[in-house]
């Protein structure tokens, strides 16, 4: 039992910022990568940004210089700051983790997703 919850979505105007939140429980032995993802009304479900256990990231070329992913491990937490906001980043925003944990004598390790949290960005 592993769930995933987002949350700091809402309204903001171009150029304005929003933090997103993402809270990570059940049985969990350890977190490896987690990651952002954003899906635009009519649109694919694309890549924001990703983070390694070891705090390596990467970003999507249209959010670089402006988002940066970061996470809590002692919290089971995964954040995105967004800064300069444009609208073309409106968009339902969605937690992805793998989830390392004990099943039987083995671990293994299953890819989550939360429900995602609606980011607008409208003047």
């Amino acid at each position: 039992q592993v769930q995933l919850v987002e949350s700091g979505g809402g309204l903001v105007q171009p150029g304005g910022s929003l933090r997103l939140s993402c809270v990570v429980s059940g049985s969990i032995n350890s977190i490896n990568a987690m990651g952002w993802y954003r899906q635009a009304p009519g649109k694919q479900r694309e890549l924001v940004a990703t983070i390694t256990s070891g705090g390596s990231t990467n970003y999507a070329d249209s959010v670089k210089g402006r988002f940066i992913i970061s996470r809590d491990s002692a919290k089971n937490t995964g954040y995105l700051q967004m800064n300069s906001l444009k609208p073309e980043g409106t968009a339902v925003y969605y937690c992805n983790a793998d989830v390392k944990r004990l099943s039987g004598i083995y671990y293994v390790t299953n890819n989550y997703w939360g429900q995602g949290t609606q980011v607008t960005v409208s003047s």
